[in-house]
């Protein structure tokens, strides 16, 4: 049963809406002026976390038990004293990217990926949490991994395997993808077949910048990134990834990306121009969904504007839920479908950028 319940992450606020009228309703808000970079309901034990980016405090870490009726703070991770980016540059957390559950049989263990590059976890269900040093240690991190659009490297994918909840897949962007099959105590990068046109060594092991990682919740082996250089895809479990990006266009650059629930050939993307003209391709607004794991893309524009668009689609900004899907832009749109992306309606045209799109479950 799909949800009536989108739960935004904005540069305003915290916001949840009910969209089962024509218009939707705000049932919520919370930390109002202040950005939320990423906000997620954990289905575990229906506790909400929302991740705030204050221009001044920095960054906060916030838990609601109440479905965003009252927050409380919980402290935000911190990198060990005397951890360093590089050489001489002290290590501290400048940007929350998300907030992840651990598996089913880890009812307290909670993750969080962070700018620059580290995964911290907790097992107190969030209460502390402790850097994953196996990946901040990586052989590959202090020589490959960069910012691009920030600063610094962030982690902004989190995936753990629903079978097996000590295999877990990571995305950094600029980084690269890296698997853990022993619950994060050492990592590989999952890289080959990617390509990242602005190095020098194009297929470097290291130094890849998957904006969003996704993976096929029935079929956890089939993972699909928006990458930076175009679409990918990989059959099994991030070993061998096959560019499917669509030739002539428009899906290639763009960092929103789903993947169906039981068919692991469909995905849907929002594409954009390129890095440096990130606005919607051709000033129109379009969302392609494969059917075929990326040999074919249909672009689907009803419902969408179609002239002097300038829309950009956030990595998290895009949610699926049985047929449904929704995204907001940063431009303050915001969209939903009831038929698989194939039409569309708007929800409304200020709100404020958005960060972060999430169905929550019916309660």
């Amino acid at each position: 049963m799909t949800s009536d319940t989108l739960l935004l992450g904005t540069h305003k606020g915290l916001l949840m809406l009910d969209v089962s009228g024509a218009r939707p309703a705000l049932t919520c808000e919370a930390f109002a002026g202040i950005p939320v970079s990423h906000a997620m309901l954990d289905p575990r034990h229906n506790t909400m976390w929302a991740c705030l980016d204050h221009g001044h405090w920095g960054q906060k870490l916030h838990r609601s038990r109440d479905f965003g009726q009252t927050w409380e703070e919980i402290p935000a991770p911190k990198y060990p004293l005397g951890e360093e980016i590089s050489e001489g540059v002290p290590a501290t957390v400048s940007y929350l990217w998300l907030v992840a559950p651990g598996g089913a049989d880890q009812p307290d263990r909670l993750y969080i990926g962070t700018e620059p590059g580290g995964l911290f976890q907790s097992d107190d269900g969030g209460q502390t949490f402790e850097l994953v040093e196996g990946l901040w240690n990586h052989p590959t991190r202090k020589d490959y991994w960069f910012g691009g659009g920030r600063d610094y490297a962030g982690l902004c994918s989190i995936i753990v395997d629903p079978r097996d909840s000590q295999h877990i897949i990571i995305g950094i962007s600029v980084g690269g993808v890296y698997e853990s099959t022993d619950g994060g105590k050492s990592w590989e990068p999952r890289n080959e077949g990617c390509t990242a046109d602005f190095l020098p060594n194009p297929t470097a092991v290291a130094g890849q910048d998957p904006h969003f990682v996704v993976s096929s919740p029935k079929h956890p082996d089939v993972l699909w990134q928006q990458n930076h250089c175009g679409v990918f895809r990989s059959t099994n479990g991030g070993r061998r990834w096959e560019n499917v990006s669509q030739p002539g266009g428009p899906v290639n650059f763009g960092f929103a990306i789903a993947v169906d629930d039981d068919a692991p050939d469909t995905a849907w993307v929002i594409p954009a121009v390129a890095d440096e003209c990130r606005i919607a391709v051709g000033g129109a607004l379009c969302v392609s969904r494969t059917d075929d794991g990326g040999k074919t893309w249909t672009a689907f524009r009803d419902g969408l504007p179609q002239e002097q668009c300038y829309d950009l689609v956030f990595r998290h900004a895009l949610d699926k839920q049985g047929d449904r899907l929704a995204f907001g832009t940063t431009t303050g749109n915001l969209y939903l479908s009831d038929d698989r992306g194939e039409s569309w309606r708007c929800l409304g045209s200020n709100f404020p950028p958005v960060s972060s799109v999430r169905f929550l479950p019916r309660q």
